[in-house]
């Protein structure tokens, strides 16, 4: 089979299109044909060598997807050859075939593509928690949305929106700006003024929550477009991880919460994962979610869609497309 391989840490230049053995499932594993593979920040940091997302060269990257199964391990109960499958954590999925717990894989409903589906999968994990569990903001209450036309992004504004939250959208303006107002901003603004949208929506109060995947370079003006008792959830770090926190800064910008969420422990049980891809799945079959692809790559142009992703040239989530 054929699949992309990092042969060192370093530049999209590492990767190469390679030929390697396909795998035999092991127990409690599926063997998947890989019909599109999610494009990743994990994955770049991953290729540059930051771990816990590196692995010893030569590694294959990539660990979202969607596909068919082709063959089933012992134990891997629930699941045949020809079902359609998604998941979010399967090492190795930048290949024509991958391994996938079975524990870790979901069914994929009629009325869903598979590229819709390994679309979806990680960023709409991640938008589902941020807002249903981590802050589930609610009717009124306003919300800010770091890099709202990403992939996690347009998905977490339309979650909000469907509870009835009033969002403040930050992009780099231009075709992203739309992007966020198609998906139910209420402003959307530069990364210099959303403290001030924040408050002209909230009648002076600020918001609610914060929802910030950029990291270093949007911290500080984050705690500062809160209101008291408000919640910033800082769940990425596109820009760079935010240096040490004064716990008095909190206290100055009104005795508010600062949480760091990661996926792994909002999908702690098989049930919440089924809860949340089940949601997710219902949504877009019933046109009530929309995903948004913003480039399809075949598996040897993975270097250009690191690149294009890095270079925030796209909106909505990137796939390779290995067969």
């Amino acid at each position: 089979m054929r699949a992309i391989v990092a042969t060192a840490a370093g530049g999209p230049e590492v990767l190469e299109l390679c030929e390697r053995e396909e795998p035999v499932p092991g127990p409690g594993q599926l063997l998947v044909e890989v019909a599109a593979a999610g494009v990743n920040f994990m994955d770049i940091y991953g290729r540059q060598g930051r771990k816990p997302y590196a692995g010893d060269p030569p590694w294959t990257p990539g660990a979202e997807g969607a596909g068919t199964v082709v063959a089933v391990g012992e134990g891997a109960g629930g699941f045949g050859p020809g079902d359609r499958v998604a998941w979010a954590s399967a090492p190795g999925s930048y290949a024509e075939s991958v391994l996938v717990d079975a524990e870790r894989a979901v069914t994929v409903p009629e009325g869903v593509g598979l590229e819709t589906a390994a679309a979806v999968m990680l960023q709409g994990l991640t938008a589902h928690y941020l807002c249903h569990s981590t802050y589930p903001a609610g009717t009124g209450e306003v919300a800010v949305v770091h890099a709202a036309a990403g992939g996690v992004g347009l998905l977490l504004t339309q979650m909000l929106r469907a509870r009835g939250v009033r969002v403040v959208a930050t992009t780099s303006g231009g075709a992203k700006e739309q992007a966020a107002r198609l998906a139910g901003a209420e402003e959307s603004v530069g990364y210099e003024g959303f403290v001030e949208a924040s408050r002209r929506l909230s009648g002076g109060a600020g918001a609610a929550v914060v929802y910030d995947g950029v990291g270093a370079d949007t911290f500080d003006e984050s705690l500062r477009a809160l209101a008291r008792r408000g919640y910033l959830v800082s769940y990425g770090s596109a820009s760079g991880p935010v240096p040490p926190v004064d716990l008095l800064a909190l206290t100055a910008a009104g005795s508010v919460f600062v949480t760091r969420p990661t996926l792994g422990d909002y999908l702690a049980s098989r049930q919440e994962l089924e809860w949340r891809t089940g949601d997710l799945f219902g949504w877009i079959a019933a046109g009530e979610l929309t995903v948004s692809i913003g480039a399809t790559y075949p598996l040897a142009d993975a270097p250009r869609a690191h690149q294009d992703l890095a270079a925030r040239r796209t909106s909505g989530k990137l796939l390779l497309l290995p067969r």
